[in-house]
């Protein structure tokens, strides 16, 4: 008699998994394009270079095949070296910045129209701007999900440290383009997404100059306060209100690692106390899955140079292959596969 209502039990936790499972466009046939961008000038310090080699090296792959994934790596990108790279308008290698990311709009834009969502793995976070104009170049209007300590929006202008990594977003929005000086090697980027097509998350370090474009624009932002006050749960359900609420566009995940707080991940080069915990960085990337909309994600500034130990570089590493297996389907309360059956005795 119990085996027989064990049996039951199991049949309705299967058909509601499944039921559970078709509710979500689980896409678990997704197919993923990965390119590794080795490109470290967007800020001074080295060894960000190192993270795409890193994140593969920790099984990002197999485990996204694992998990039903199609998935094809692009490999490296090669960034030519540029010499006499000297200032201008107070940014740094700024020759360099543009011809990368030049580079990078081109490959994630031939990724896109191979039919993969696109994976990049940094580098540092000024490789948002390739990563982003050549995602919208494919499939035109995004919606950008940020997910970062710092909102990256100064422009060169008001940026204190002149570091691009720290300037990306401005670079991307309609809305700045009066504001953006001419600059060698960049003529090339079109603006492309709408600040009203912005959220932030996890935000506890904003310039000045930042938070008053942030609320001149009225962009959305979910700082570490509100994060605090809602809950994540709640944050993403209002970002994915947010932003379903006129036309479904495609989602742009650009994820920085410092948003995780340095407890857990310490390898990166600007970390900032009083992060996402492990498990509210996850719960963003399943909670973006099961919208069915992610189209491309990016995976920056971890950097192994920045550790302390070994074990430092690990925890950084796993957890970047933790958010991005997140992305992509995993479930923490288990997956199976939709033609799972019990084997017969």
């Amino acid at each position: 008699m119990r085996s027989a209502r064990t049996l039951q039990k199991l049949a309705l936790t299967v058909s509601r998994r499944s039921l559970h499972h078709h509710h979500h466009h689980h896409h678990h046939q997704s197919s993923v394009g990965i390119i590794g961008a080795p490109f470290s000038k967007g800020q001074p310090r080295g060894g960000v270079e190192e993270g795409p080699d890193l994140i593969r090296a920790a099984g990002l792959l197999q485990k996204l095949q694992e998990q039903g994934c199609a998935v094809k790596d692009y490999g490296n990108l090669a960034f030519e070296e540029v010499v006499d790279d000297e200032p201008v308008s107070g940014v740094k290698r700024v020759r360099a910045v543009g011809s990368a990311n030049q580079k990078l709009s081109e490959a994630v834009c031939a990724v896109k129209k191979d039919g993969h969502t696109s994976v990049m793995l940094g580098g540092d976070h000024s490789l948002a701007i390739g990563s982003i104009h050549g995602h919208s170049a494919a499939v035109g209007e995004l919606s950008v999900v940020w997910v970062d300590a710092h909102s990256d929006i100064n422009t060169p202008l008001t940026s204190p440290t002149g570091n691009i990594h720290g300037q990306p977003m401005s670079f991307l929005l309609h809305e700045l383009h009066s504001k953006i000086p001419v600059l060698p090697n960049f003529s090339w980027i079109k603006p492309c997404v709408s600040a009203k097509d912005l959220v932030y998350i996890g935000l506890r370090d904003v310039d000045p100059g930042e938070h008053y474009i942030l609320k001149l624009l009225g962009v959305k932002v979910f700082s570490m306060s509100e994060v605090d006050q809602l809950g994540v749960a709640k944050v993403m359900e209002e970002t994915c209100d947010y932003l379903s609420a006129k036309v479904k566009k495609p989602i742009h995940l650009s994820y920085d690692i410092d948003a995780i707080d340095p407890s857990v991940t310490p390898a990166t080069g600007t970390p900032v106390v009083g992060g996402l915990t492990y498990r509210e960085g996850v719960y963003i990337t399943e909670h973006l899955c099961q919208t069915g909309l992610l189209s491309g994600v990016d995976m920056v500034e971890v950097n192994p140079l920045r550790a302390q130990t070994e074990r430092d570089v690990q925890s950084t590493v796993n957890t970047a292959v933790d958010l991005l297996l997140g992305c992509f389907g995993r479930l923490r309360e288990g997956n199976h596969a939709s033609d799972y059956r019990l084997p017969e005795p």
